[in-house]
């Protein structure tokens, strides 16, 4: 059983003060985009985890090897299986790939061993605060932790030129520094820089953008020289490193991404997607 998982990309993200559980309320709109991992569930006569480079855990602390074991527990099965992960979204960057590979394992699990989709979200709220969206994926208005969804109309007609730059960000350290700077507003991308579907709305702001900036300032010199080679308004994604900016169409936006000459992490252009994670073996 394969799947593709896909990244997810936040064209808003406000943060407000955290609450008396410790965490911090959101709200953005965020939406699946076709930058994609593949994660396998094979069968294996022991227990294991695969994963294409060092970057991500190979062992149980693996998000997707969670999930896959949360969907075993829940059904009260022991069969033994593997799971191969082909990374290709960066950890630390703010695009969710660990959340992206756990809801394909838990989608893949659950077809695997029928369970339903009701215990499929409680499993998924449990795993991470991104989990429950990358298991929907699309485009949704996320709130609360990242569990309640709310539907959107389906964004595209455009592209997106997504790049990483060498710096890699701890989720809780960016909301630590976030605190430590007294909750900053992020600078909004202004109205003739977006698709038109998303003008005139929610502005399309990411208020962890000073706390990543002030954790790692590359980040925020990324972002000054990826503007000036595009030509456009460049915002970050999640907690970052990420960067991202839009494009009428997937040639424009593989141009800009060729447009690159220093060394990233990840430099890729790519399309909202519908969903947030695909099985691609049948």
């Amino acid at each position: 059983m394969r799947a593709e998982a896909f990244a997810k990309v936040n064209f808003a993200l406000a943060v407000y003060p955290s609450s008396a559980d410790g965490y911090h309320p959101i709200r953005g709109i965020f939406q699946s985009v076709t930058i994609a991992d593949e994660v396998a569930i094979l069968a294996s006569n022991e227990d294991g985890v695969e994963v294409s480079n060092d970057e991500a855990p190979a062992d149980e602390t693996n998000l997707a090897w969670k999930a896959f074991d949360a969907v075993r527990g829940t059904v009260r099965v022991t069969q033994p299986s593997r799971i191969a992960i082909e990374k290709r979204i960066p950890p630390g960057a703010g695009l969710g790939g660990g959340s992206a590979d756990a809801a394909a394992a838990l989608g893949l699990a659950a077809a695997r061993f029928g369970l339903a989709d009701e215990m499929v979200m409680t499993i998924a709220e449990d795993l991470g605060a991104d989990v429950p969206f990358a298991y929907v994926g699309g485009t949704k208005m996320v709130e609360g932790r990242g569990e309640r969804l709310v539907d959107m109309e389906p964004l595209d007609g455009f592209a997106l030129a997504v790049v990483v730059p060498p710096v890699s960000l701890a989720t809780p350290a960016v909301f630590k520094e976030w605190d430590r700077l007294d909750s900053p507003e992020g600078p909004s991308i202004p109205d003739a820089a977006l698709p038109p579907q998303l003008r005139g709305g929610l502005p399309m702001r990411n208020d962890l953008f000073p706390a990543a900036v002030s954790i790692d300032p590359r980040v925020g010199e990324w972002c000054d020289e990826l503007s000036g080679v595009w030509g456009t308004s460049v915002a970050m994604t999640g907690s970052g490193s990420a960067l991202f900016a839009f494009f009428p169409n997937t040639d424009e936006a593989e141009s800009a991404v060729a447009a690159i000459t220093i060394p990233a992490r990840l430099a890729a252009a790519c399309v909202p997607s519908p969903v947030g994670w695909r099985r691609i073996d049948d």
